[in-house]
């Protein structure tokens, strides 16, 4: 199979881990050989409650009994998806009451680009210094990283960066603005937090010039903060907000949502606005709204504070400089990529799974599904500690 990996499927980096899976259960991944792993990782944030959840295999299963693709988005009415964006609207703050299920996050992102632009009728927008909001020309437009997207220009035009946290850039936002994409919390930037009420003088500013605030919550969204939302933690509510990973359970799947005055607008001048042919997906949507169920019945969404000052208690090392992030949306930062690659690789070795920031070279990423136990959690930190005892011995 791993020759046949590498042979027949286009590969995203020079050398990927080659795990070859068999199955996966709860808080592991299995392999070809039958050795378990556990996962601190979910998919990179995507399997909010582990693999083969019973309550998202069952709507899977069920909605597959009834009906999977029939007419492409916005077109017909299908109960998985009014439920999941009823539900969705139920437990998100005003005025954002209205969705448009998409297939990814930087689907999601697209869309809430050009509802800025539509809502606005500006044409700039602005994006803060190493975000990250997908892989697409348009998210890829507002990427805040130069080296991964200088050999795709020419890009999106009319687009502006700031440096998260430096109130001093608001300055930038105009009434020339359409809008602001920011991540709640800067993810592959190295779960950077908001500091000063940063999120709330970015809210103001657009108020004051007329521009929109859009909110990436595509990887802290779906309660990894302890909340639904990362920005509830912040007191601010965007006009747009922006999710994806974490709310399809380990299926694909984005939405952006906003005010219904805002949304209503993609139907007309002109019509199609925006379009999918497989957004709202009804297999999809059901394995959606099982997730979110769970998550707002249960206390799922406080346990991952607890379980955060665990990780804390638990990851004292002199190689870990610090540990940032919130809830299960955790970065063990060390002093240098080369001890941070050998953490993660001796970690694998040893039954771990952890993985990498996208521009952060110091960081391990610790985003587990929101269902991992205390004693999983002891049993990963313990592997973690171990491995990093094994590189400091080497250095």
């Amino acid at each position: 199979m791993l020759n046949d990996f590498y042979k027949y499927q286009a590969q995203t980096s020079p050398y990927p881990l080659g795990m070859e899976v068999s199955h996966a259960k709860g808080s592991y991944i299995y392999d070809t050989d039958e050795k378990a792993y556990l996962d601190f990782v979910a998919g990179v944030s995507a399997c909010t409650l582990g693999h083969q959840h019973p309550r998202v295999r069952e709507a899977i299963v069920n909605q597959l009994d009834k009906y999977a693709h029939v007419m492409v988005y916005g077109e017909y009415a299908q109960d998985p998806s009014v439920q999941l964006c009823k539900l969705l609207a139920e437990n998100t703050p005003a005025p954002l009451d209205k969705v448009y299920l998409v297939n990814s996050g930087t689907e999601a992102t697209e869309g809430a680009l050009k509802l800025a632009r539509r809502v606005t009728g500006r044409s700039q927008l602005i994006s803060c210094y190493n975000a990250y909001h997908g892989n697409t020309m348009g998210s890829m437009s507002v990427m805040g990283f130069e080296e991964r997207k200088q050999i795709f220009r020419p890009l999106i035009p009319d687009v502006d960066f700031i440096t998260f946290n430096n109130e001093e850039d608001l300055l930038k936002i105009t009434d020339k603005t359409a809008g602001i994409i920011l991540e709640t919390i800067q993810g592959g930037a190295g779960f950077i937090q908001p500091h000063d009420n940063f999120l709330q003088k970015v809210k103001k500013r657009c108020e004051e010039v007329g521009a929109l605030m859009i909110l990436d919550e595509i990887q802290p969204g779906f309660g990894r903060t302890g909340k639904l939302f990362g920005f509830q933690n912040y007191n601010v509510v965007p006009d747009i907000v922006v999710m994806g990973k974490g709310m399809g359970g380990g299926m694909p799947v984005g939405a952006f949502m906003a005010k219904s005055e805002y949304m209503d607008l993609l139907s007309h001048d002109p019509k199609l606005g925006h379009i999918t042919t497989f957004g709202g997906h009804p297999v999809i949507a059901a394995a959606c709204l099982a997730t979110l169920q769970e998550l707002v019945e249960t206390d799922l969404m406080p346990q991952c504070i607890e379980k955060e000052k665990l990780f804390r208690e638990l990851l004292v090392h002199p190689l870990i400089k610090e540990v940032r992030g919130e809830g299960l949306m955790l970065a063990a930062m060390t002093e240098s990529p080369d001890i941070t690659n050998r953490v993660i690789f001796k970690c694998q070795e040893k039954g771990l799974i952890l993985f990498w920031l996208l521009f952060e070279g110091c960081a391990i990423r610790i985003t587990p599904p929101l269902t991992l136990s205390n004693d999983e959690i002891k049993e990963g930190c313990g592997i973690i500690i171990e491995a990093m005892n094994e590189v400091m011995a080497e250095l």
